[in-house]
């Protein structure tokens, strides 16, 4: 799969990879929406892989160009919203509400270029009120599956709590076995009342700084090839 994306700004990393890999375990069907969806990267993959119809949306118009273009050169169908999402119309509903949303902290050193700073801090999305809209915008059995920073999963935890979407399925991203996490995963669904499970840690790299096979296994998954370049003709 090729993938344009900005030589300068966001560019997607191996979160939206692992990310991608813990919703494929789900087998996702049905409707589905990427929130902050970027270049595309994590409902690209998803769409090639399953039988779901997507919709993406991105606050920033350079980006949903680059996915629309990432879908068209894929042979890929979608639908596309530029917005904010807790703008979004709350009378459409999704199975599956997928997202490696902004999540630094806003009180560490910002980047001064804008569309870092968008796709980075989560100011330009609080997770109270991310966690709400999705409440919205669910169906009474659907799923969301996100990631984000580690550090905050007691904010995370309570959040979904507190809007009835139980957290059934989490999972840690540790870069080496004796490194303290910097992401986790986390899957919740309406309507359940599962105890959740927390899978064993994704370590990714080994001593020697090598991919550890579950790690390389995503990359091979998602068989994906950049393509740096400053324009994406608007579809």
């Amino acid at each position: 799969m090729f993938l344009y994306q900005p030589t300068k700004g966001y560019a997607y990393n191996s979160d939206s990879i692992f990310l991608y890999q813990f919703i494929s375990q789900f087998h996702p069907k049905g409707e589905l929406l990427d929130v902050g969806c970027g270049v595309g990267i994590i409902s690209l993959l998803l769409t090639r892989d399953f039988k779901i119809k997507t919709t993406i949306i991105d606050k920033q118009k350079i980006m949903l160009q680059y996915a629309k273009h990432n879908y068209v050169i894929n042979g890929l169908k979608v639908k596309s919203n530029m917005g904010d999402f807790i703008h979004f119309n709350e009378h459409q509903k999704f199975d599956y509400v997928v997202s490696n949303p902004p999540f630094y902290d806003e009180n560490v050193t910002q980047s001064s270029n804008e569309h870092l700073n968008i796709a980075r801090y989560a100011h330009h999305l609080p997770i109270e009120d991310f966690v709400q809209k999705v409440k919205k915008v669910l169906k009474p059995r659907g799923r969301f599956i996100f990631c984000y920073d580690a550090k905050q999963v007691d904010r995370l935890l309570y959040a979904l709590k507190k809007h009835k979407i139980n957290p059934e399925v989490m999972r840690f991203v540790h870069s080496k076995i004796d490194r303290e996490s910097k992401l986790v995963m986390i899957s919740a669904r309406m309507n359940s009342n599962s105890l959740m499970k927390v899978m064993p840690p994704l370590i990714v790299f080994d001593e020697e700084g090598h991919y550890r096979p579950e790690a390389q296994l995503a990359f091979d998954n998602a068989s994906t090839n950049s393509i740096k370049g400053d324009y994406a003709r608007e579809e």
